[in-house]
Order: structure tokens, then sequence, then C-alpha cells
């Protein structure tokens, strides 16, 4: 466990570094991102990241402001600060290898953001049920967080919690309702700058879309892969938003394999 200082916030990383290596060239790096509330980096720790690091890939996870064992500010959760502290994460780690990211949910939506903010920086993106910052994205953010706000402050919920889930469980709702009440993310996240389809449509990177079958957010797959010419998306059957952990094989197969497809060979002194 490390914490670094990116962006100005003491921000929690691990690091997995590829058990296999072939030939000379550096290993390429993943970024694993992960959602927002009761995400954090355990979620990858304990489902892509092993794979990868045994798969010669060096894996960065880290987790967001004000999650996980990161800094919590009380203010500037815009996705624009979340995209400041990926840019400064990897400056200060500095990968040499190619840089793949990989976000599930709202870590997707960060993952897209640096690539059109970073074009020629990243190797590849894979989203996991999640879509790039649209007016719609934001205007469904902000129904979404105001509720999740309204039913985490509800009377006697944590006590139902713990009596049908468990401490474990309550335990991460509870770091989400503090995130929700004492930080202003409710107003910063959809008050973020947005994408237009032509910002959307100049991202040059190849880019993974994978949405739940029973997912809201599958209806989009159409829609992106007609912007995107490098694009591949895959609806995975009977799935909901938790793809990442309802069919953890199939995501890392397919993840793995494009990191594989999309990573350049290198030749010793180039």
């Amino acid at each position: 466990m490390a914490m670094i200082d990116a962006n100005g916030l003491a921000v929690h990383v691990e690091r997995m570094p590829a058990r296999t290596t072939t030939g000379t060239a550096p290993p390429p790096t993943v970024v694993l991102i992960h959602g927002m509330l009761i995400d954090s980096l355990i979620s990858y720790y304990f489902t892509l990241a092993p794979r990868f690091a045994a798969a010669g890939i060096d894996v960065i996870m880290y987790d967001l402001r004000g999650q996980g064992l990161s800094e919590r500010p009380s203010a500037g959760y815009r996705l624009e600060d979340h995209l400041d502290d990926l840019e400064a994460l990897l400056d200060r780690l500095d990968p040499v290898g190619p840089v793949h990211l990989v976000g599930n949910s709202y870590g997707g939506t960060i993952a897209f953001g640096h690539a059109a903010r970073h074009r020629g920086r990243v190797a590849s993106v894979s989203m996991i049920e999640s879509e790039p910052a649209t007016g719609a994205w934001s205007r469904k953010m902000a129904d979404n967080l105001a509720r999740g706000a309204e039913e985490l402050a509800r009377d006697g919920l944590f006590e139902e919690l713990v009596e049908k889930h468990g401490k474990h469980v309550t335990k991460r709702i509870r770091s989400a309702a503090r995130l929700l009440h004492s930080t202003t993310t409710v107003r910063d996240v959809p008050a973020s700058q947005v994408l237009d389809e032509d910002a959307v449509r100049a991202v040059d990177c190849p880019v993974l879309a994978l949405y739940g079958a029973e997912s809201e957010l599958a209806a989009q797959a159409d829609w992106f892969r007609s912007l995107l010419p490098r694009c591949r998306t895959v609806v995975v059957p009977d799935q909901e938003h938790w793809v990442l952990v309802g069919a953890t094989e199939l995501t890392g197969d397919l993840i793995l394999g494009w990191i594989r497809a999309h990573t350049p060979c290198r030749q010793p002194g180039t």
C-alpha cells in the first residue's frame, strides 16, 4: 500500500507488478478505476487485478478522492477534479509501457474523459457498465445522487441493512452516506463539464464497452459504436449493472484480449 500526493491530495494506490515478461520491451500498464459510492480499488483487487498481473501486465489501482483510503476533501468532486487526479497520478508513477485504462461504472466515465482530454496518451480504454459524460449523463447523475442522498438519510436504514446484509456491507454503505452528506459530491458531479457528440467522436483510441443485458445502459451500445470507429460493444446476457462481479471471468477474458490486441509490439532499442 502507498499514499501518493497527486493533485494536492493523498491518494491510496496499490500496485501489482507483472509476474511474467515477454521479450525486452516494458510490459503494458493497466490502470483500474473503480465506481462511485460503495466501490473502491478492493473490487479490482479480488477480481481482475491478479489475473492481469499473472498475464504479464503491470497493474495500478487507486481509490478515488473521498473513497476507500484516499483523502476526503469537503469539496471538489466534479469529473474534471477526478481527471486532474488521474493525470497527476500517472505523472507521478510514470509508467514506461503502453497505458490501458479500465473503468467500472463512474470509473469508465473517468477513463473515457481522460482519453478525450489526452489524445495519444492512452493505448486503449475498457468501460464496464459505463458511459461518456454527456448532457444526458449529467441529468441522470443529478437524479441518482439526489435520490441516493435522500435514501441514505432515512431513519433506521443502517439497522435494517445490518440485519439483512451484515456489518461488512453496511460499513461500505455508511461510507457512501458520508461522501454524499459531508461533501459537495451531489451538486458537483452533475455540474461537471460534458462532451458533445463531436467530442465523443474525437476519441481515437480503441474502446471496449461492456454492458449487462438487463441494464438500462445496454440501450446505448449502438449509439456508442456508431460514433467511434475503433469501438467494440459487448452485451453480457443475464447481467444488470454489476457485470464486474457477476461475470468476472468473461469480463477478464474480454478486457485481457482487448489489451493484448492493442498493445504495440516494440523491438529492442525502439
